[in-house]
């Protein structure tokens, strides 16, 4: 029924006061879904700026080297001071540098998206080293084997293999805890574990993948030529940047439509939010724990394919036991917020992280190059603690606009 003005009157809802809406600014819930929203992207930016501050007064007070001075040696180790050398010179050493970060980004996006995916079912998936270490054990052994099988076959057995590896790891934790209930941490740091030895064990003098020649040294065979990815952009034999970007760039699409346009997406988000309330309406919740944690280690296990294949065509036991490529993507996945792009972007920041404090790109004048791993690890760190601050930085925000209002 429409009004004297024509208008439809609003619905009253449940237990509302006649006459009276519920009001944005009473209502806690609605406050903190509008501040979510209007501060999706302000929140990261700030906590990636708070920990660099911190960072660099670490970097001040405990070595006296000018922080700004350090960041920019970064900056430029990473290559990214080559988008502004127009024209650009695609042979630089700015050139190499960005190839280094961007194949250091294609791993991150993917061990992102394996801690992001299951974080929106309300998993958290810990497990990413051995899915990780799976993908590329896997990954190895098929790509040194099969010498004589089409290049094209080749590579793509080897990445389908040691993707499925890493959602069987996972898999695993995800049916335990759809079964018994048994907590994915516990289960998914067993299983790092397990694949670890794993992996010591097959690679091991005398083990069972030992490679054929160097009997001495607890190394695995080579990748055969024809199932290494192609590099697009560098020199090969220095390690330019290979296809494996577009397979982690794929994943982003695969993951943001997987979660927005399929009933998959929709139920694990369901599920997420409240697993009681999606059970009653309808949805499998341990069907969707099991399909959630499977779908996370099949991204990490592609990233450990993908990073054997691309360029790393070896494992040893000392690169199994002191990988922790894994376990930087719960950094990347909370900084990105669980989100496509904020996961792409947050991997590009590790890489670029990495790859400018690596010793050969930063200048010991201006920073040690043996301290800057460290001040890398203290600024991944830094970032898991400040993102925990979201509500308190929407909070500040929503304070200080509405001191701004009342001023005006």
């Amino acid at each position: 029924m429409s009004d004297a003005g024509g208008g439809i009157p609003p619905v009253q809802p449940y237990g509302q006061p006649e006459g009276k809406l519920p009001d944005p600014e009473e209502s806690f819930s609605a406050r903190l879904a509008l501040a979510q929203r209007a501060g999706g992207l302000v929140a990261p930016l700030l906590t990636v700026v708070i920990a660099f501050v911190m960072g660099g007064l670490v970097v001040l007070i405990t070595t006296g080297k000018n922080p700004l001075k350090t960041y920019q040696a970064i900056f430029e180790g990473a290559g990214l001071n080559w988008f502004f050398q127009i024209p650009w010179d695609f042979d630089s050493v700015a050139a190499f540098n960005l190839q280094q970060t961007l194949i250091q980004t294609t791993t991150f996006i993917l061990v992102g998206l394996a801690v992001a995916f299951a974080f929106r079912c309300g998993l958290f998936n810990i497990g990413g080293q051995g899915q990780y270490l799976a993908g590329g054990i896997l990954a190895v052994w098929i790509g040194s084997s099969f010498q004589d099988l089409n290049p094209y076959l080749h590579v793509g057995l080897a990445i389908v293999i040691g993707t499925l590896a890493g959602a069987l790891i996972a898999g695993i934790a995800g049916f335990l805890k759809a079964t018994v209930g048994a907590h994915e941490v516990i289960s998914t740091i067993m299983l790092n574990w397990i694949v670890l030895w794993v992996g010591v064990y097959l690679f091991g003098l005398g083990g069972p993948l030992q490679n054929d020649t160097q009997t001495s040294v607890p190394v695995s065979n080579d990748v055969a030529e024809g199932a290494k990815l192609h590099v697009f952009w560098g020199d090969p034999l220095l390690q330019g940047l290979h296809i494996g970007i577009f397979f982690a760039l794929g994943a982003l699409i695969v993951y943001s439509i997987l979660l927005n346009r399929t009933t998959l997406g929709y139920g694990v988000k369901a599920v997420g939010f409240n697993p009681e309330a999606a059970r009653y309406g309808g949805i499998s919740v341990a069907r969707n724990y099991f399909l959630a944690m499977a779908i996370s280690g099949a991204f990490a296990g592609l990233a450990g394919a993908i990073d054997i294949l691309g360029w790393q065509f070896r494992l040893s036991t000392g690169d199994v036991q002191t990988s922790v490529v894994g376990f930087t993507g719960i950094a990347v996945a909370l900084l990105g917020r669980n989100t496509a792009i904020g996961t792409g972007l947050a991997a590009l920041l590790f890489g670029a992280l990495f790859t400018g404090t690596s010793t050969r790109n930063l200048d010991p004048d201006i920073f040690q190059p043996e301290l800057a791993s460290n001040l890398t690890l203290l600024i991944q760190g830094l970032v898991v603690l400040f993102v925990g601050v979201d509500l308190a930085v929407l909070w500040l925000l929503g304070r200080l606009r509405r001191k701004g209002t009342a001023t005006a």
